[in-house]
């Protein structure tokens, strides 16, 4: 160890001493009343020392005004160097800052909001636009080019009512349209792959529904299937007291409401009345006699009363 680096780690006794100039230097830069009491130094070097007073300022919990002063060789006047504000051992500091593309998580998106995609996402690959050639219709394309030689007639720039349709079916162009390829950029097998891990981990057979499910999703009918690769491990459920209503499930997940899992027993039907066609009763047309209150008479004119 060198004579210098020894001398360094020693403070130096004047700039040491300082502290009341360091205290002022501090209470200039802040405000009075800021600056707290003086808790410690540290020798940057020979005849240069930070003095570290305590921050009282609200929002800087474990702060310290930094004041350093330095004297120079064989000089006895200390003169100030600078007055910064540092955090402590036990600051308070801010997160690391993290960039937007890395702290976005699905369902931050809100109205009125957008979405920049990177150039070179990984997720997206470049489709077929059909920009390099003319459409398959159009007066100038080789379809139409070779319609025109078997019927010698002229082709003129520009579209015209009068020129022949040539079919497209079986172009490039057709073709395209219905892979749904002709956009800029198309999803890549990356970007396949990272939506099929996703969504099989929110609606998979791994989840707490799918284990508790009587069947899976491939068995049910309010499963809607989907087109392309994706629809050989993934469809939509349909079923608007599913937990997964509106969403691309796993052909493996399911939940309680499988239209299979449990059929509702029909209202049960009263018995049809049985009827006895083999018996009669009798019913009389008019009520028999003795069924009155008042006894019949013999007589009506010998009756004092008579009756009805």
């Amino acid at each position: 160890m060198s004579a210098a680096t020894t001398r360094s780690r020693t403070p130096d006794r004047l700039c040491a001493e300082a502290v009341d100039l360091a205290r002022g230097a501090a209470e200039e830069a802040a405000a009075p009343g800021v600056v707290g009491e003086h808790v410690g130094l540290v020798s940057e070097g020979d005849r240069v020392v930070t003095h570290f007073f305590e921050c009282r300022e609200l929002g800087y919990r474990g702060w310290r005004w930094a004041v350093t002063v330095a004297r120079a060789s064989r000089a006895k006047v200390v003169t100030l160097d600078e007055v910064v504000l540092l955090p402590g051992p036990d600051a308070v500091l801010a997160p690391e800052w993290v960039p937007w593309s890395e702290r976005l998580r699905p369902g931050d998106m809100g109205p009125g909001d957008l979405l920049p995609t990177d150039a070179e996402d990984l997720r997206l690959e470049p489709g077929y636009t059909g920009e390099d050639a003319p459409p398959p219709n159009s007066a100038v394309s080789e379809e139409m080019a070779e319609l025109v030689e078997a019927e010698d007639v002229e082709v003129t720039e520009g579209p015209s009512p009068n020129l022949p349709a040539a079919p497209s079916r079986g172009s490039i162009a057709a073709v395209a349209d219905e892979l749904g390829m002709r956009r800029a950029r198309v999803l890549s097998r990356y970007g396949l792959h990272t939506a099929a891990d996703r969504w099989e981990e929110a609606y998979g057979a791994k989840t707490p529904m799918a284990q508790a499910a009587p069947a899976a999703c491939l068995s049910c009918g309010f499963l809607m299937p989907i087109g392309g690769s994706l629809g050989q491990a993934f469809g939509v459920c349909a079923n608007e007291f599913s937990p997964a209503d509106g969403r691309v499930v796993s052909l493996t997940y399911g939940c309680g409401g499988h239209s299979e899992a449990a059929v509702m027993p029909k209202t049960p039907r009263p018995a049809p009345p049985v009827i006895d066609e083999t018996r009669v009763d009798p019913f009389p047309l008019r009520p028999s006699p003795d069924s009155g209150s008042v006894p019949p008479a013999p007589d009506e004119e010998s009756a004092e009363l008579g009756h009805s």
